[in-house]
């Protein structure tokens, strides 16, 4: 009789809500800032905060849903998962909000990439691009754009450690924008700034998602 392994770890459940935890006082810190300042005068600019924060929630839990999963089918349903969420969700949203500002800054003829903010933002897009292009190309159609088998599988750790520091920056890029832009400055609370954007990253990164480093031999 073959006994299942079972997937869990020491911390797991603390570090599902932590994560939890810091990526819904970001949305809500955000989507709260948006609709209490008369969301209707903000023109396209209403709907940026709004889509980036979820984005980094969903991108969040779609990390999360990885793990843990140590057998064939879960990790099967973990990738799926995964995939749902992140190129169903994550990925439009964050599109979305960043072609919006992008627009919002042309129809008013102010200048792009002028801030911390706005840098990285687009630095973070560009970077989610190459992400999702090597992630893709390690597991679709049995990871034949790079040679398939374990050619594929190696690309696949490059992916998964590239996301351990995407989702960092992207936490970063949120917290510089909504601690230190002008708007948030002019019509938030400094409560509402350090809890939504100090403390929250914050909290999302204490516990990193389950990364094992060690096990991915990269030299």
């Amino acid at each position: 009789m073959q006994i299942s392994k079972h997937e869990g770890r020491n911390g797991d459940t603390l570090g599902l809500g932590m994560v939890g935890a810091g990526a819904t006082l970001l949305v809500v810190s955000t989507w709260s800032a948006i609709l209490g300042n008369n969301p209707q005068s903000l023109g396209y600019f209403a709907y940026h905060p709004p889509l980036q924060s979820l984005s980094i929630a969903l991108f969040a839990f779609g990390i999360l849903t990885l793990q843990p999963t140590s057998n064939p089918k879960t990790k099967k349903a973990g990738l799926n998962r995964h995939q749902i969420i992140i190129l169903g969700f994550a990925f439009p949203c964050i599109c979305a909000g960043g072609l919006i500002i992008i627009w919002n800054k042309y129809i008013h003829e102010a200048p792009h990439f002028t801030t911390w903010h706005g840098t990285f933002g687009i630095l973070a897009i560009a970077w989610m691009f190459i992400q999702i292009g090597l992630g893709a190309g390690s597991v679709w159609f049995d990871g034949a754009a790079f040679g398939g088998g374990a050619k594929a599988r190696s690309v696949w750790k490059y992916h998964r450690l590239s996301g351990y520091m995407l989702f960092p920056f992207f936490l970063m890029t949120a917290a510089i924008g909504g601690a230190f832009s002008d708007w948030m400055m002019g019509n938030t609370s400094q409560v509402t700034r350090v809890f939504g954007y100090a403390i929250a990253p914050l909290v999302s990164l204490l516990r990193p998602p389950r990364a094992r480093l060690s096990k991915m031999k990269f030299f």
